[in-house]
């Protein structure tokens, strides 16, 4: 193997799914500012997901609307100014 190919921050990492608050743990080196408690007892850097497999149509079989760039448009839309 090559050397130095891997991230130098590479760790353990919690990802949730803000839609239906489903998390789980496993490494990465994505940057991250907040921190979680996980089951464990430990305490690990927390990244926030929009969707993930446990809110995605095509693995729950429902369609699901998430349209978070569309509430922004909506609202700037009916406050903007005239």
């Amino acid at each position: 193997m090559k050397k130095d190919l891997h991230p130098s921050n590479y760790r353990m990492v919690v990802f949730k799914d803000m839609s239906n608050e489903y998390a789980f743990l496993t490494k990465s080196c994505v940057e991250t500012k907040e921190t979680i408690k996980w089951e464990d007892g430990n305490e690990y850097p927390l990244y926030k997901l929009e969707i993930s497999h446990t809110s995605h149509p095509f693995y729950t079989g429902k369609m699901k609307l998430v349209d978070t760039a569309g509430r922004i448009d909506k609202f700037k839309t009916r406050y903007a100014k005239k």
